[in-house]
């Protein structure tokens, strides 16, 4: 089969496209999907990938994004770097760590379904491990306490006392 822009060439890049629910089919050699540009094609691996990591990520934010109460005119803004909702969605970053505040309830629902979930859960060092995960459980703990209080659970409460003081005695 014959490249379908050059009509030159064996077509050997094989490029199907779904956007809402209509298939594009376009076949075309190598150098052609090379020139295309919107392709990220690695010449070490062979492999051509349309999908960048902020296309994706763009992609998912389209489909999350719910119509803004204040009009279709609305774009959230960072207050502190001016770094808008609409330049993460081309880019894929924040400008800094106050747009998580600023634009966090455009964020979230993204961040979330990218990465499964908003807290970071990484590598614990082995030296300093215990010491970080005694103190992670003492805040979850702290956090169970009270809502044990508010909700005037006070056995609960008091069990909950004494695994925090159990574990503070350890360290």
């Amino acid at each position: 089969m014959l490249c379908e822009r050059c009509k030159k060439n064996e077509a050997n890049v094989h490029i199907a496209k779904i956007i809402n629910g209509v298939k594009q089919e376009l076949n075309l050699c190598e150098k052609c999907a090379k020139e295309m540009g919107n392709f990220n094609v690695h010449a070490d691996m062979n492999l051509v990938s349309p999908f960048t990591f902020q296309n994706i990520l763009s992609g998912i934010m389209d489909y999350i994004s719910q119509p803004s109460e204040k009009g279709n005119n609305y774009t959230p803004v960072c207050k502190n770097c001016g770094t808008s909702y609409k330049e993460f969605r081309e880019k894929g970053l924040v400008g800094c760590s106050e747009c998580y505040k600023n634009l966090g309830s455009t964020l979230m629902p993204v961040i979330k379904s990218v990465q499964g979930n908003i807290q970071h859960v990484g590598k614990i060092p082995k030296k300093a491990g215990k010491d970080i995960l005694d103190k992670k459980r003492i805040l979850e703990l702290k956090e169970e306490l009270q809502k044990a209080i508010t909700l005037e659970e006070y056995e609960r409460a008091a069990e909950i006392r004494d695994k925090i003081k159990g574990i503070q005695n350890n360290n």
